[in-house]
């Protein structure tokens, strides 16, 4: 007997964990474009409206994908961080998932969650040094969106990647010391 599409297997599943695997996999593969609920959808063997359950539409499916892929970031185990620990994590972050970076800036409501969590996490902190957080967290966070970008190219060329890490590490420490 064959089953209804849309319908898994007796005791099978769509959950949110193979929500996300899949979600974050395609937008490795193909980008954010191809990243759509209908997409998502085939690739699990269900239906569209069988993804509703999980999660509220595809900014909300970004939003829950970032905030298990940037959790890292702001991991409550290591706080208080300081600001050089969270963007060296971020940059790494943005460097392992350029795509799913990319498909939030496309994406404006799906900025929400850790990501602006970090934001305000590493504004707070600029607080206590600069007269201008937010100015100087806007330059830090896009000095390590366009770094971590820019690592992602050379994904698999470990000298080309530890030369970029380095040099992300002494631009950050140079703009971090123009704010002591």
């Amino acid at each position: 007997m064959s089953r209804a599409r849309g319908r898994p297997a007796r005791g099978e599943g769509v959950t949110l964990d193979g929500i996300l695997s899949a979600a974050l996999s395609m937008l490795e593969e193909g980008g954010g474009q191809a990243l759509t609920m209908r997409a998502l959808a085939t690739r699990l063997g269900v239906t569209p409206m069988s993804l509703y359950r999980h999660v509220t539409n595809r900014a909300g499916l970004l939003r829950i994908v970032s905030d298990r892929v940037y959790a890292e970031v702001l991991n409550e185990a290591d706080l208080p961080l300081d600001v050089r620990t969270v963007l060296i994590r971020y940059y790494e972050a943005v460097g392992r998932h350029p795509q799913l970076t990319l498909a939030i800036f496309a994406t404006p409501e799906a900025l929400a969650g850790i990501s602006v969590q970090i934001s305000e996490y590493v504004a707070g902190r600029l607080a206590d040094v600069t007269d201008e957080p937010v100015l100087w967290r806007d330059i830090l966070i896009d000095h390590a969106h366009g770094s971590g970008l820019a690592l992602a190219s050379v994904q698999g060329n470990q000298e080309r990647e530890e030369g970029m890490r380095e040099q992300y590490g002494q631009a950050l420490d140079r703009l971090l010391e123009r704010l002591a």
